[in-house]
């Protein structure tokens, strides 16, 4: 249908950015992480007869994941290994198996740049060739939280002297070198259930299946940042 779309000098297969003005807005719970916001708008800005809807959400400042990948000389070939950490998740009361990732708390840092600190403070790694793999929403109906997942390749670790020193929930959190392909059974089987870990593991598969041709470069524009709609002042 998008290639259809795109002959017939529509545009292909994309999410649309058309925000709603928001009537009103008010921030109802401020916390260490993320606050959580009531806001007012109206479905159809044309209908000046339509019910306003009121939503709150949470306002979240975004983060980055890394699936970094090697290639191992195995007893029957080169084998495709993911590095994955285990970190207990409070909420779901789980220890979960996941890529290094971590929030984008820095002002004004790139994208890649926090993916980079994020993959050396918790797995003591560093690569040289990077791309972007995946870009995705967590929970769209209820979060503005986003997430891009970088490809780093050439990936070598970092000396003793330089690693990060780990506290609270990342103090212990061991770091694994898995199969591509039992990585991905996992997904498919329900027995990995972080969303940065199932996504980046899926579009690994469908670019690696693709010869790598569609991976986008590291600094690629991303466009789930949210813009928020303005909001009509205060009456």
């Amino acid at each position: 249908m998008a290639e259809a779309s795109a002959r017939e000098g529509r545009s292909p297969l994309r999410d649309l950015h058309r925000p709603r003005r928001v009537k009103k807005a008010k921030t109802v719970f401020e916390g260490r992480v993320w606050d959580v916001a009531r806001e007012t708008f109206r479905l159809d800005p044309q209908d000046k007869g339509q019910e306003p809807l009121t939503r709150e959400l949470m306002v979240h400042p975004g983060a980055v994941a890394v699936l970094a990948l090697r290639t191992q000389l195995t007893t029957v070939g080169p084998r495709d290994e993911v590095a994955l950490v285990r970190q207990y998740r409070h909420p779901v009361g789980m220890e979960l198996w996941e890529v290094p990732a971590g929030l984008r708390d820095v002002d004004a840092e790139p994208l890649h740049e926090t993916a980079r600190r994020e993959l050396h403070e918790e797995a003591d790694l560093a690569a040289t060739e990077w791309h972007t793999l995946v870009d995705f929403f967590t929970t769209p109906g209820g979060s503005t939280e986003a997430i891009r997942v970088f490809l780093a390749r050439q990936v070598r670790q970092a000396p003793e002297a330089e690693r990060h020193v780990r506290t609270g929930e990342e103090a212990a959190m061991p770091l694994a070198w898995i199969a591509v392909d039992e990585v991905l059974d996992a997904v498919l089987d329900g027995r990995v259930h972080n969303p940065s870990t199932a996504m980046a593991i899926l579009a690994l598969h469908a670019h690696r299946a693709q010869g790598w041709r569609r991976l986008r470069p590291v600094d690629a524009p991303f466009v789930p940042d949210r813009q928020a709609p303005a909001a009509d002042p205060p009456r």
